[in-house]
């Protein structure tokens, strides 16, 4: 399955543009998860939501809609990872699970200046859950410092069938290895002057990898940092966040319509 989504939404810009003329503000989520596949939920980065609050989320969305989750920062952003255990369990137990079959990927991303320290970062993945309450977790890595982009981090993330977040952006360093079961990019180069964000190009482009990575395949022209990975059907989310904010909603409608176009089985794209 492929999904395309946005980073939150919540944009009072958007309403008009994504958002019909008086949308009810309350209705919104429940009309982003009928034109899109997924969303990221990504105020939980700074602030604990509660049971109650991932249930009405739930609640307001298709049972085969699908939220990706991005982890708090009081776990990631620390000088010692393998001291996060407590705020890991903190998260971990504030009701995330009420989402149940909708609970996607768990995004964990780090700060601009931390650097990869081997041994370090293993001992943050140990402290990892791979199951909560009977659901398997898929765990994604937003690393932002140059240091990552290298074989060995590729190799030990592997090693713990987990994920690392393909970023498109001029502040991250693209790292598109395949790793886990998987495929999660973050798309933050929309600017003003497109309508549709992206360039016609550029979503092509990014609609052909999306596709080669369901079918385990490695997309051309990205930059290769570690052995080839085990060729096998994947589950794709992509997210079309920051940049101009403005221009995302439509962005990942465009990237859906084109893969719609392309696949050859429309079951496998979710949205719309």
């Amino acid at each position: 399955m492929i999904r395309v989504g946005i980073g939150g939404w919540t944009f009072e810009p958007w309403r008009g543009l994504f958002y019909p003329e008086g949308l009810p503000h309350k209705r919104e989520l429940a009309y982003a998860s009928r034109q899109l596949g997924s969303v990221e939920i990504n105020g939980t980065f700074c602030r604990t939501l509660t049971a109650v609050s991932f249930a009405k989320r739930r609640d307001e969305t298709p049972d085969d809609f699908v939220f990706s989750v991005k982890a708090q920062r009081a776990a990631t952003h620390r000088i010692v990872l393998g001291e996060a255990g407590e705020a890991i369990e903190r998260f971990m137990t504030s009701g995330l699970t009420q989402l149940g079959a909708q609970l996607g990927p768990i995004v964990w991303q780090f700060g601009p200046s931390k650097r990869f320290d081997a041994q370090d970062f293993e001992h943050f993945l140990r402290l990892l859950p791979i199951q909560w309450e009977g659901r398997r977790l898929q765990h994604v890595f937003d690393v932002r410092h140059e240091s990552f982009a290298c074989a060995e981090f590729v190799a030990l993330v592997r090693r713990y069938g987990m994920g690392i977040v393909c970023n498109d952006s001029e502040q991250c360093p693209e790292i598109a290895e395949v790793c886990g079961d998987v495929v999660y990019a973050r798309l933050m180069r929309s600017t003003s002057v497109e309508v549709t964000g992206y360039s016609t190009s550029a979503l092509d482009a990014w609609a052909e990898r999306a596709l080669a990575w369901k079918k385990g395949a490695e997309p051309d022209g990205m930059t290769r940092l570690g052995q080839p990975s085990e060729p096998r059907q994947r589950n794709v989310f992509g997210y079309f966040i920051s940049g101009a904010k403005e221009r995302t909603s439509a962005a990942a409608l465009a990237l859906l319509e084109r893969l719609r176009v392309r696949s050859t089985s429309k079951g496998g794209i979710a949205g719309r």
